[in-house]
C-alpha cells in the first residue's frame, strides 16, 4: 500500500485523513507540522485560565465578524 502525498492534501483533507487513520504517525506529524507553520496561529500561555482563553477567543471571533461585516458593506 502506498502512502498518500500529505503535502498535496489541503489542511481539511489531511485532518480528515488523520482522524480516519489514527495509527498513522507520519500523517499525524505532517498535520502537526502544517498547523505549527500557520502564520496566523495563536499560542495561549499556560498561565491563562480556561475562562481567560475563552474570553480572548470570543473577542477575536467578534473582531473577525465586524471586519467581515464592514467589508461586505464597503
Amino acid at each position: 500500500m502506498t502512502k498518500p502525498n500529505f503535502d498535496a492534501m489541503t489542511k481539511s483533507e489531511l485532518r480528515a485523513y488523520v482522524i480516519a487513520h489514527q495509527e498513522d504517525q507520519e500523517a499525524f506529524y505532517a498535520f502537526a507540522d502544517r498547523l505549527q507553520a500557520q502564520p496566523n496561529r495563536v499560542v495561549y500561555p499556560a498561565s491563562m485560565t480556561p475562562e481567560e482563553i475563552k474570553k480572548v477567543i470570543l473577542e477575536r471571533i467578534q473582531q473577525k465578524q465586524k471586519l467581515q461585516d464592514s467589508e461586505a458593506t464597503a
